[in-house]
């Protein structure tokens, strides 16, 4: 079901089959462990057993003398190239081999090259590493604490594990509100540390070629001219002696957007062997060492009219990044994006506090599906709106409905001064509660309650920021945001777009070929989508953020007008008119008042190529590139409902129905919209309901493998129930927003407001996530859990 808020910008989009979808199903994808190269050889990393310890020594020998061993690389290997610590992307440094103490347990410690990986694999076993215990902190909430270990100690100076403070919106206006607001409801909450989980974990082949100096690098990248970039920086080489290549991808979700220690000592291995080097982790691997996210202790409170007008929200909160912080996100904001955590609502004052520390724990912060932390500052809103409902005893639909931003408030300055670009708010509530049949549910639960069974139904507003654009919102290591794009018709009209940003199964084959074809009037089978390699394509930071289609789809769109008008030239010459007096429709360019008299984009394409002589100063071809840089951010949103049933003798939670009315602008193919928001929504039930990674008070993962750290299958998963409204972006060149994160935004809160609705006859407040059956039996009984600790 779809409902149109305002009118789209184009009409010739619609659904089409993934152009990359015939090699999937045929298993011909190529992936980074299908790289073969003569004379490659394999590698291994040893991973620490201790959260905390200081290194003694380290015996490779009996790994060197093994017949198949050919290198083993330590952090002093390491430092004597300069390359023992490596750059973040939050202007911090991380150990790439520990040197003289590890901290966190996997952190790597020695790196195996070998014939083969299982002879990396087996020397492993053969080093000897002496190691100190030292005492661990893995609970944020005591990282600051007097007699808490200092964990970064290779810092100069430091003598806590203090990051940063980070504060955002006007504490005094804030506190004045608070203090004449009738209500003010508080809750302390915590949105725990998850995992990505991509089902292909991240791997490299390094190929350093000593005679011609070029380096190349197939990798697992979600970033390929970012890495490229940082290679540099790490290793000095310049950037045009190095191509990354980024094959195929099986899912990425924020997890590969960084550079991690095996990425390092594989190109180091190349460099010392003179052969190829291939590293591809494992499983328990990916859990443990690679980027994580969330892990937020918040402490909010909302301030409100006796009547319901919310006027405003505060919040406390603690971040917990890990041994080294390594979040890809903005170094000018070290806290992400949780300015928006004022979510879909106008009030009137706001003020967030983040302090983040250092915790024997990976490195990250931000990562999957990234959002930049608006899926905790959505979280933390959406809980607040349902706490406030219960306190005024109003309907939580109806609560939201008063406060929604109104359509004529657009574009809208919140209250910590980021300007949303448009939306019809109230039209998209709307047709989610229709969808649903709210009364009739809330009749039913009323039904079930009368009968002692226990029925939730929730519902989650949210409004995502993205596109990782403008400079004013975005600085990487000093660069800015913009993509580039390149596109180039041949002679027979057909055409080549080369893009900056990388798919890792969103569809950009199809959805960047739908692009070129409305705007040049061709088929999009006849336009082949480059990406994926430095060599071939325009600088870009790469796909995250959910920044394809509002950066680089835009970038097309620019580049493709930029071609549309050189044939206006060309026409012009070959139908003996002036430019200016021709018009264009559905694919030809044509004189004004006589549409008999054109010529299409495929006719032009061969006269650009010099079978028309063209006036005196137009080029010949048809190509053309620009460089995009957003003015803004796009800022999607949506309306989720979402209705459980639980068991009160086991706490089992059955998602029975979730409806998601997502408004991401003007839709380039819907059926891969629907595939983004599908895969969201799972998404949000796994970290609702599931998800944790867990640690003992030693900082021993409980997590590492799928037997521990669970994931949605079907079997959770209900049939998804999607609508759609439309609000076009009015600074996007299409009127696009983007939406590949929203449904891992709004569904979470969504599942824990509705779990939360059906153990209300227990008096039940708040329960932090996941609402596994053990934590909401508990719950029951009326005994708090802990989900940063072992759950016991």
């Amino acid at each position: 079901m779809t409902h149109t808020a305002g009118t789209p910008r184009h009409h010739g989009f619609g659904p089409m089959r993934r152009k990359e979808d015939a090699r999937f199903i045929r298993g011909r994808g190529k992936y980074v462990d299908d790289i073969k190269l003569p004379g490659m050889l394999h590698g291994a990393i040893l991973h620490s057993p201790h959260a905390h310890a200081r290194i003694r020594s380290i015996d490779v020998g009996a790994a060197e003398a093994h017949p198949k061993v050919k290198a083993v690389i330590t952090g002093e290997t390491l430092e004597a190239m300069n390359l023992a610590w490596m750059p973040t992307l939050s202007n911090d440094v991380q150990a790439v081999l520990a040197t003289d103490k590890v901290r966190f347990q996997g952190q790597e410690v020695a790196f195996v090259i070998a014939e083969d990986h299982y002879s990396a694999r087996d020397a492993l076993e053969l080093i000897d590493v002496d190691y100190d215990p030292l005492p661990v902190v893995s609970d944020a909430r005591t990282a600051m604490d007097e007699d808490a270990p200092v964990i970064r100690d290779d810092l100069e100076g430091r003598k806590d594990n203090h990051i940063f403070d980070w504060e955002a919106g006007d504490r005094a206006r804030t506190e004045e509100v608070f203090a004449v607001a009738d209500v003010v409801v508080s809750q302390d909450m915590l949105y725990p540390r998850v995992h990505p989980a991509p089902l292909e974990t991240c791997g490299i082949v390094a190929d350093m070629d000593k005679v011609t100096g070029k380096l190349t690098v197939w990798a697992t990248t979600q970033a390929p001219h970012a890495h490229r970039t940082l290679y540099a920086l790490v290793a000095g080489l310049p950037e045009h002696k190095i191509r990354v290549i980024s094959p195929d991808i099986g899912g990425g979700f924020g997890n590969k957007v960084g550079i991690y220690p095996g990425y390092v000592c594989s190109i180091v291995g190349s460099i010392l062997t003179g052969r190829p080097v291939k590293w591809v982790e494992d499983r328990s691997e990916n859990l443990m060492t690679t980027s994580f996210a969330r892990d937020y202790h918040m402490s909010g409170s909302i301030a409100a009219t006796r009547d319901g007008k919310v006027l405003g929200v505060r919040v406390k909160t603690l971040a917990d990044h890990g041994a080294f912080n390594g979040s890809a996100q903005p170094t000018k904001f070290p806290a992400g994006f949780f300015h928006v955590f004022t979510g879909s609502y106008d009030m009137q004052a706001a003020h967030c506090e983040v302090t983040g520390v250092y915790t024997n724990k990976a490195p990250g912060g931000v990562a999957y599906a990234c959002s930049f932390r608006i899926t905790e500052a959505v979280y933390l809103v959406e809980r607040l709106m349902d706490l406030l409902a219960a306190e005024l005893d109003v309907d939580p639909a109806e609560l939201r409905m008063k406060n929604l931003l109104q359509p004529e408030q657009f574009p809208y300055t919140c209250a910590t001064g980021w300007e949303y670009d448009s939306g019809d708010y109230a039209t998209t509530l709307r047709l989610a509660l229709e969808m649903a049949g709210y009364e009739a549910l809330r009749k039913e639960q009323a039904e079930k309650r009368a009968r002692g069974e226990l029925m939730g139904i929730g519902i989650s507003f949210f409004t995502e920021a993205v596109g990782a654009g403008p400079r004013k919102h975005m600085d990487i290591l000093g660069f800015g945001m913009a993509d580039g794009a390149e596109l180039r018709v041949h002679p027979t009209g057909k055409a080549v777009l080369r893009i900056s940003v990388q798919t890792q199964g969103q569809g950009h084959e199809t959805t960047f070929a739908q692009i070129v074809a409305e705007e040049l009037g061709i088929p999009a089978d006849d336009v082949e989508v480059v990406h994926g390699d430095t060599d071939q394509t325009p600088f870009g930071l790469g796909t995250y953020g959910s920044r394809s289609t509002p950066v680089s789809g835009a970038a097309t769109a620019v580049v493709t007008r930029k071609v549309r008008e050189r044939a206006r030239l060309v026409a012009g010459a070959m139908l003996e008119a002036d430019p200016g007096d021709l018009e264009w429709s559905e694919g030809r360019w044509f004189v004004r008042g006589d549409p008999n008299s054109g010529v299409t984009i495929q006719e032009i394409a061969m006269a650009a190529h010099g079978s028309v002589e063209l006036p005196e100063g137009v080029e010949g071809h048809l190509d053309a590139t620009t460089v995009y840089n957003p003015p803004n951010l796009t800022y999607p949103y949506g309306a989720y409902i979402c209705v459980v049933d639980v068991d009160a003798g086991t706490g089992k939670v059955s998602v029975r129905r979730i409806i998601a009315v997502d408004d991401c602008g003007v839709r380039i193919n819907p059926m891969i919209v629907e595939g983004q928001v599908h895969g969201g929504l799972a998404d949000g039930i796994g970290m609702a309901l599931m998800q944790v990674m867990a640690f003992d008070e030693d900082g021993n993962h409980l997590g590492a493998s799928f037997m521990d750290y669970l994931l949605p299958t079907s079997m959770e998963c209900p049939s998804w129930e999607l609508g759609a409204t439309v609000t076009p972006s009015p600074h996007h060149p299409l009127g696009a927003k983007g939406v590949g994160e929203s449904a891992t935004v709004g569904s979470p809160p969504a599942v824990v407001n509705a779990v939360v609705d059906a153990l209300k006859p227990y008096g039940v407040r708040h329960a932090d996530i996941p609402l596994t059956p053990a934590n909401v039996w508990r719950t029951l009984q009326g005994r708090p859990f802990r989900t940063d600790l072992a759950i016991t």
